[in-house]
């Protein structure tokens, strides 16, 4: 993957006045080192949730953008909620666009929108199968997993997304959906409820 960190904190450095010593630098290394950490896995959050590699880049590089434009002098503990906070409104944004487009395509005859959408499965999961002596058992349900979230409701996704798999708290995840933690309570535990749902047939069975 192109390493959209460190040439993003590359324009920002140009475009910053000199002269402001070693604390600029050291701001500068610490926004970059976030920058790369979260970069691999905010593109996978991305990718299932709008279904296609180059538009998932596309909306992590605005995400990251937007950070350092408005929130690199904040304390850095505090730039990972604030990352995601715009990282979901850009797939929001990108949902609410696509789902005009598809409100237009639908009146126009012979409209192929329905069959062009991409397989957010199968594209989320491309290249992640790195152990090739893995069990075809656990192929399945690692696939079954990623459509399971991928089906979940927006909201819902964000919430597991960023609890299960970012590891935030529940206060940090209310700051980067823009929602009382309350919400994401609610969004969480009806997101794994549905999961399990939707896995059961996938759980190992007790009687083998």
């Amino acid at each position: 993957m192109t390493n959209i960190a460190a040439l993003i904190c590359f324009n920002w450095i140009e475009r910053e006045p000199t002269g402001r010593g070693e604390q600029s630098l050291d701001r500068h290394s610490a926004m970059n080192g976030f920058l790369q950490d979260v970069e691999r896995r905010a593109l996978r959050v991305a990718e299932l949730s709008v279904g296609d590699r180059d538009d998932a880049l596309e909306l992590v590089q605005e995400a990251m953008l937007g950070l350092v434009k408005r929130y690199s002098l904040r304390p850095g503990d505090e730039w990972k909620p604030l990352f995601y906070k715009i990282l979901q409104s850009r797939i929001n944004d990108f949902h609410r666009r696509r789902a005009v487009r598809r409100r237009v395509m639908a009146f126009m005859p012979g409209s192929a929108e329905a069959d062009s959408d991409p397989d957010p499965i199968g594209r989320a999961s491309a290249g992640e199968r790195e152990n090739p002596a893995s069990a075809l058992q656990q192929e399945i349900a690692n696939q079954a997993m990623l459509a399971a979230i991928g089906a979940l409701p927006t909201r819902q996704q964000q919430a597991f997304v960023l609890r299960a798999w970012e590891g935030m708290s529940t206060r940090d995840t209310a700051v980067a959906m823009d929602c009382s933690e309350g919400s994401v309570k609610t969004h969480y535990n009806r997101a794994i409820k549905a999961l399990q749902d939707a896995l059961a047939e996938h759980r190992p069975n007790e009687h083998d």
